[in-house]
């Protein structure tokens, strides 16, 4: 076999390296497109009361309907479904109901206990599941939202 020369190999090495740093900056720059930025700090408050002077009644403004709401989080390594329960503006439970995403449902096993300590949908990123942390994050805020008071 002929030996190349290497200004060849030089020419060929960095031809590829520019194909796949153009295909990496374009798939990147469309997922985060595609991705809505959900995120959103606590988003939980204490019931607050006021006493209504004319009636003497005293009104609880209540950020969150007490049941169990659903939500969905996507990007494109999959999807997650997770089923929150709230109960006078507290999260009382977070289940994880349906893991479609590329890597494993034991890499964020521990996000809805993180759910339930930090009242929000904010939670610590797993290393090596970035995406499936972010769909988690989305779906838990997709629940919160739909359990919002139009009141609050």
């Amino acid at each position: 076999m002929k030996k190349m020369d290497k200004k060849w190999v030089i020419l060929c090495s960095t031809a590829i390296a520019a194909v796949y740093t153009a295909g990496f900056v374009t798939t990147e720059s469309q997922a985060n497109i595609n991705q809505p930025n959900q995120h959103v700090e606590n988003r939980f408050q204490t019931n607050s009361s006021t006493l209504n002077n004319s009636t003497g009644s005293i009104q609880t403004n209540s950020l969150y309907k007490d049941g169990t709401f659903t939500g969905t989080g996507m990007n494109r390594r999959g999807s997650i479904k997770v089923q929150v329960t709230i109960n006078n503006d507290q999260i009382t439970d977070v289940e994880i109901s349906d893991f479609a995403m590329h890597y494993s449902e034991s890499d964020v096993v521990g996000l809805p206990d993180e759910v339930l300590q930090n009242q929000s949908a904010q939670v610590q990123n797993v290393s090596g599941a970035t995406y499936s942390t972010e769909a988690f994050q989305d779906a838990i805020q997709d629940a919160l939202d739909q359990a919002q008071n139009a009141e609050g």
